[in-house]
């Protein structure tokens, strides 16, 4: 097997903005000192938070590690791997129950395997050597849909989706450090974190909101509703329709993936029942635009050169869906928040989560309906197919630039 052989740059010298000037505030009342906080950290926002992602900046801890995607199948309960250059499988293996996400280390140097083992208490998490592809031993944790890590490193944030609870655990050994429960987000799911490093924002797909969370009080700081479009696009019509064309009816929606802006002072947020991107102001926390995407919009991922955000739209208003939908990727300008491109897959298909390649080149998606892997052409949309097992989920391209994982697919800064 080829290793990962990239020229290694220096890192770029970009660094989280300090939380000194948001404890200032503590004499304020509760809800005044959380909106000042934010103003102050949305004012002071990094000019690009991606600035550390782009090709140049590989990190030498990489070095020796393999060029793969890692394709965890739901329904087969194992992990693909994937060589890019050849665009083989060239490995799978049996992982725990119900694999949903394969998730980079904070320091680069693993992968995880979320197990969450829906409606049982099998949940686990798999390791992955980067340097072998292979797994390592399982660890036993509560219901782990997705993963996290504290912009400080210090913890690894597990995401227990049905106890509405986030567990943080030690980054390595994965032994529970202490929990923040978030009651009022029904299917706490995709999280970004603000560029200060204080607060993470968590979408609540059964409840219709996001949750903000202070980790440094270690509480929830706040929710909010988001609001449902007048119209969306409906899963009957030619694949090609590019406007919203019935009555949205639903009194609330499917948020699932979250990013940052890349000056942080906004959230992005994709919502699979209205079809589109809801922009949520990181000061005022209130939405203030939505942008039509696609049916089931779902995955969120920005170039590397921070300018673009690309949008896997699923295809399916239901969370099971059906082969060959109304799958598309559509590709919003940040500065602008114009969507500038749209790729249909060609005969139907059900784009959902992955990552970008280290270089940019292609966006790399699991066709979740489809049992397939997409591999698309950032530069003309082209895309090409590789079949995987039962019902592939999120999948991450590895390795990626960046000085440290924050989780997911690879939420890299």
């Amino acid at each position: 097997m080829k290793t990962h052989r990239n020229v290694y740059a220096a890192l770029a010298a970009v660094g989280l903005i300090g939380a000194g000037g948001l404890l200032a505030v503590t004499n304020m009342e509760p809800a005044q000192a959380a909106a000042s906080a934010s103003a102050s950290a949305a004012a002071n926002a990094p000019a690009n938070v991606y600035a550390g992602i782009s090709p140049a900046h590989m990190s030498p801890a990489t070095k020796d590690h393999l060029s793969r995607v890692y394709v965890p199948n739901l329904r087969s309960n194992d992990v693909y791997v994937i060589d890019p250059d050849t665009m083989k499988v060239v490995d799978k293996f049996k992982v725990g129950v119900g694999p949903q996400h394969v998730v980079p280390g904070y320091d680069l140097q693993s992968l995880w395997v979320a197990n969450n083992a829906e409606r049982t208490n099998k949940g686990s998490l798999t390791p992955i050597d980067p340097r072998t592809g292979k797994p390592g031993t399982q660890i036993a944790v509560d219901d782990p849909y997705n993963m996290y890590y504290s912009p400080d490193g210090k913890s690894a944030i597990v995401v227990a989706e049905a106890l509405h609870r986030l567990d943080f655990r030690d980054p390595k050994t994965m032994q529970m450090q202490y929990a923040i429960d978030v009651p009022e987000c029904g299917g706490i799911n995709h999280a970004d974190f603000s560029p200060d490093g204080r607060y993470a924002m968590f979408t609540c797909e059964f409840a219709g909101s996001v949750a903000r969370v202070d980790l440094q009080t270690r509480k929830v700081d706040g929710y909010l509703k988001l609001s449902m479009p007048t119209t969306r696009f409906s899963e009957k019509d030619p694949i090609d329709q590019l406007l919203a064309n019935e009555v949205c009816s639903k009194k609330k929606g499917m948020p699932q993936d979250i990013r940052v802006s890349p000056d942080g002072k906004r959230y992005y947020i994709a919502d699979m029942d209205a079809d589109g991107v809801h922009i949520v102001d990181a000061a005022s926390f209130t939405k203030v635009g939505f942008i039509p995407t696609g049916v089931g919009a779902h995955g969120l991922y920005p170039s590397r050169d921070g300018t673009k955000l690309y949008v896997a739209n699923r295809g399916t208003h239901n969370i099971h869906g059906k082969r060959k939908g109304k799958g598309r990727v559509t590709v919003i300008d940040f500065a602008s928040e114009k969507v500038v491109a749209q790729w249909a897959i060609p005969g139907g298909g059900s784009p959902d989560m992955g990552n970008v390649s280290a270089d940019g080149k292609y966006l790399w998606l699991s066709g979740r309906f489809d049992d397939v892997v997409y591999r698309i052409d950032t530069a003309n949309g082209d895309i090409r197919q590789i079949k995987v097992g039962q019902e592939p989920h999120g999948l991450t391209v590895w390795p990626q630039p960046g000085r440290y994982s924050l989780g997911h697919t690879g939420n890299m800064r």
